[in-house]
């Protein structure tokens, strides 16, 4: 047993610690902090909304004493004639971010399942393996998949951008959802067990409703990853507008026009719309799994 001054020096530093962490002055430290943060972004919002003169002759910070509106910075990037055409492209990362999302999401619950509840021989060596992955880097696989793919005849589709993500998603995954399982009391699928339910009974009924906070969690880093990325879209999407997304249309848009502040103000703004909506949507649910995927291995 624990000696009774222990735990009370150990309740003591505890308490200390949350003092110090809960004073004034943290407070005011972590909203110096957000406001720095968030700064860049509000900027690049009011620029988005400025004229074209107004943002090459004079600070974003103005705007406060001489207040324009105009959408026109919106058309121009979204109109596929005249301007950027940013719309096809935004379509085209909801095409490639949604299935990217939802393949190694459902692939990894299935895995998570057999690692933490089904006995194999190997099981325990092949998990170290899967967690090992996380450490490659992913440009090392970059040419050898490029290679498969063209040989397969899927060069230029979805279908590369769609695997590629799954496959570099998939060792994240499989962590996190086999160490949200594992703290599952066993007495819950026992029980389960006892009333005749097989695996597909109980991974459907029992434990797929208690994964959302680690599916949530999961879900908002493969959707920010997948959304941002430029590299892997470069790789296998680059030499075709029809499957690129609007990373790539905004990379080419500041090489071609890297003197048109104001379409790059928009478009940029317009590409982090989606994400930010998706964070704030989802964010009751993030801290939870996150915890949870980070407590037993």
């Amino acid at each position: 047993m624990t000696p009774a001054p222990l735990v009370a020096e150990k309740v003591k530093a505890s308490s200390i610690a949350k003092k110090k962490l809960t004073s004034p002055w943290a407070s005011l430290a972590a909203l110096i902090i957000a406001v720095l943060w968030t700064l860049p972004t509000f900027g690049l919002l009011v620029s988005s909304f400025r004229p074209e003169r107004a943002i090459k002759t004079t600070g974003w910070w103005t705007f406060f004493s001489d207040p324009t509106f105009t959408m026109d910075n919106y058309k121009a990037v979204l109109d596929s004639e005249e301007g950027a055409g940013l719309g096809s492209f935004f379509v085209n990362s909801l095409v490639i971010t949604i299935p990217s999302v939802i393949i190694p999401m459902s692939l990894a619950c299935l895995a998570a399942y057999a690692f933490a509840w089904i006995k194999f021989p190997g099981r325990n060596i092949l998990f170290l393996a899967i967690f090992a992955l996380q450490i490659v880097p992913l440009q090392v696989t970059l040419i050898p998949l490029l290679t498969l793919y063209v040989d397969a005849g899927l060069a230029n589709t979805f279908w590369t951008i769609w695997l590629s993500h799954s496959i570099f998603g998939l060792p994240l995954a499989i962590y996190l959802l086999h160490n949200f399982m594992k703290e599952i009391p066993a007495g819950l699928l026992e029980a389960a067990r006892v009333d005749g339910a097989g695996h597909v009974s109980i991974f459907f009924r029992v434990l797929l409703p208690l994964l959302r906070p680690a599916l949530a969690a999961f879900g908002i880093f493969q959707f920010l990853w997948v959304w941002n990325d430029l590299l892997v879209a470069l790789t296998f999407a680059g030499g075709g507008d029809s499957v690129a997304p609007i990373t790539v249309a905004l990379a080419n848009l500041s090489g071609t026009r890297g003197t048109a502040w104001h379409l790059l103000s928009a478009g940029a703004f317009v590409s982090i719309l989606v994400p930010v909506t998706i964070f704030l949507v989802l964010q009751r649910y993030f801290v939870r799994g996150l915890l949870a995927g980070s407590v037993k291995g």
